[in-house]
């Protein structure tokens, strides 16, 4: 018998199940003022505690939905805030609040999960597997040239804080979300990146691309510096782009910018070829590789079908011991998805279906690691086929 119960918090109870969350990331308790900024951002009727009576864990999620392969959508939970009070560790308190936001998400029409994890080991035995990746990337200012033939771009807006802060809501929503992987932006988003721009020691600035049809892309960005005249570096926060005319505008502009010596950005899309804008692509280097979203699908027959897929037909077998009713077997092709009796080709858990889901891994490779049991080499060849996507997956936003 559990010695604590989960249930639905309620809305005063939001500001200690936060500070339940910093705590457990080692971040100081809120102050007044902080708490003030905060508390806009959560959506109500979305976060569960575990109580033992008293607060002891925690996990908040949002409304959006998400970008599939072959471009419709689903509607997607956005999973943050997830913390267990140090002393109530390895009890399986996370686990049981899984359980109850996973059953409200099943409840309320939401087929898929999707996180940003703290640490990589911790996901997985929830059903959550790395769906997308991004790199990180530092540019030498100095250095790097831009080859003749890369577009000159269109017209770049500069805005201050002010009128960034007001604009970013509708500057996101005018760009197409193409990659499988991006996400809606709730309302309860832009107060938490209002507080982190308006707090943060230097100016945020964001420049704006219009091409022939207007706004075709933004990026924002600030510069930081030890003191004055010591090596400065621009950190880019966002790069959002829907031409290659956008790309490669942004880029001229941030290249532009006068006392900066390198430009840094977190986590862009893996096939993002900012390296072949310059003459010596060396002068844009990738620091690291980094998961960049966790998808985790709660209803795998209603995922399966929502996306599209290349050749086949192809059957896969999931194992699904956290959400047994996901488990059995799926026949996959151009047509869609459907439960089947017939012989898998494939078999899999499904933290490693929800890596494979997005387009973001091939099955060779995970059967490489262990991860997937195939029939053999033309079972392989199908599903690398069957779930490629023509662009790498990417959130792209963080939550």
């Amino acid at each position: 018998m559990s010695d604590f119960s989960v249930r639905l918090l309620r809305s005063e109870e939001d500001r200690a199940a936060t500070d339940v969350f910093r705590r457990a990331l080692h971040v100081k308790e809120m102050t007044d003022e902080e708490w003030s900024g905060i508390s806009a951002s959560m959506q109500p009727d979305r976060g569960f505690g575990a109580f033992d009576p008293e607060l002891i864990g925690t996990v908040r999620s949002f409304d959006s939905e998400v970008t599939l392969p072959g471009g419709g959508t689903a509607p997607l939970a956005a999973v943050s805030l997830v913390g267990v009070r140090a002393d109530r560790t390895r009890r399986g308190v996370l686990t049981a609040l899984m359980r109850a936001q996973f059953e409200d998400f099943a409840a309320r029409g939401y087929p898929a999960a999707m996180l940003h994890a703290s640490e990589g080991a911790i996901y997985g035995r929830f059903g959550y597997g790395i769906a997308a990746r991004g790199k990180s990337i530092e540019v030498d200012r100095h250095r790097a040239r831009l080859r003749p033939e890369v577009p000159a771009g269109g017209r770049i807006t500069l805005l201050d804080l002010e009128s960034t802060i007001a604009q970013w809501p509708s500057l996101f929503d005018a760009l197409p979300r193409t990659r499988p992987g991006m996400i809606a932006r709730s309302p309860h988003l832009w107060p938490g990146y209002e507080r982190e721009v308006r707090r943060a020691t230097t100016p945020t600035a964001t420049a704006v691309h219009r091409g022939p049809d207007g706004v075709d892309g933004y990026v924002t960005y600030h510069v930081e510096r030890a003191h004055f005249g010591a090596p400065a570096l621009l950190k880019i926060q966002s790069f959002h782009h829907a031409s290659p005319d956008a790309f490669a505008g942004l880029w001229r502009h941030l290249l532009s910018v006068d006392l900066v010596d390198r430009i840094t950005a977190e986590k862009r899309p893996l096939d993002e070829p900012v390296e072949l804008l310059f003459t010596d692509p060396r002068h844009a280097a990738v620091q690291k590789i980094q998961d960049e979203g966790w998808l985790r699908l709660v209803d795998v027959a209603t995922m399966l079908d929502a996306r599209t897929y290349l050749g086949g037909p192809l059957v896969i077998e999931v194992t699904d011991p956290f959400l047994d009713h996901n488990s059995g077997r799926y026949r996959l092709s151009e047509d869609g998805a459907e439960r089947t009796t017939d012989p898998a080709d494939l078999e899999l858990h499904a933290d490693t279906l929800s890596m494979l889901y997005l387009g973001g891994w091939r099955a060779s490779d995970l059967a490489i690691a262990g991860r997937v049991r195939a029939t053999g080499e033309a079972a392989l060849e199908r599903a690398d086929l069957l779930f490629s996507t023509r662009v790498n997956p990417w959130c792209g936003t963080f939550f």
